[in-house]
């Protein structure tokens, strides 16, 4: 296959991680283009490439690297405008790192390739832009968890990150009243509660009448396999780090603020 039909089978993926770095589409085909003049103009580099992907997704951060900061957002929708402001005050090469884990699902080995840095250096890279993101996206979060010492450590790290805990509910009936009290911005659920009902059941009736992204903390992860719903912004099973943890709840919120940037922009 040819170098250049080799990048085609990449380019979707290329598009896609280049416009939710920089915030909009026309900002990140500008830095593809870019990147596909340098490689077809000299492609031996490429073509001596172990890994194509990588190689790519390595000279289009380069670019990143060197733009720093993305102009002010004067047009657009303002989700589209809400979103570039909070990736222009991530420092660029935590946002690369958190982005590469989180919306291209590249493992710390492969993140460490492309930023050309150690597996220690990439884990505090993602941990970094986590923490970055999370503190411009705080909310309120519901913990519906029926054990106390899982419920106050879950309390411990989301607080960290400067989101505020509206309520710790044991049962389907007390989230039900703690999410008529307040509405929150994210939810951490188990699934087997305290009293014998389900946290999935809670949820599904949350969400019937309050758009919000849902993470699922169980024991019982084997249970998503079944094809039950609602789709979660993200599973974790027990026990968890608390890293993990950290890093599904700023994912979880950057891409509930991005839906609205896709929506307005369409699918390109």
């Amino acid at each position: 296959m040819s170098l250049s039909k080799r990048i085609m089978v990449e380019l979707p993926a290329l598009r896609r991680f280049a416009r939710a770095l920089a915030g909009g589409q026309a900002e990140g085909d500008a830095q593809i283009e870019a990147l596909l003049t340098s490689i077809l103009t000299a492609p031996d580099e490429a073509l001596a490439a172990p890994d194509l992907k990588l190689f790519l997704y390595r000279k289009l951060t380069d670019g990143f690297h060197e733009l720093g900061s993305f102009r002010p957002c004067r047009d657009g929708s303002v989700a589209e405008q809400s979103v570039r402001h909070v990736l222009n005050r991530i420092a660029p090469r935590p946002r690369i790192a958190f982005l590469l884990k989180s919306l291209e699902g590249l493992c710390i080995d492969e993140i460490a390739e492309v930023m050309q840095v150690s597996d220690v250096q990439a884990r505090l890279l993602i941990e970094l832009g986590s923490t970055a993101i999370a503190e411009q996206l705080r909310t309120d979060i519901l913990i519906i968890e029926d054990e106390p010492l899982i419920a106050l450590d879950l309390q411990d790290i989301v607080e960290e990150l400067g989101h505020r805990v509206t309520g710790i509910a044991r049962t389907l009936e007390e989230a039900l009243k703690l999410v008529a009290d307040k509405k929150p911005g994210l939810i951490l659920s188990d699934i087997r509660l305290a009293d014998g009902s389900s946290g999935l059941d809670a949820v599904n009736m949350i969400i019937q009448s309050l758009h919000v992204p849902v993470i699922f903390i169980t024991a019982f992860p084997e249970q998503f396999l079944k094809g039950l719903k609602p789709e979660p912004a993200g599973l974790i099973s027990k026990p968890f780090l608390s890293e993990t943890v950290r890093a599904l709840v700023s994912q979880a919120l950057f891409f509930d603020r991005r839906a609205g940037m896709d929506e307005s922009l369409g699918a390109n």
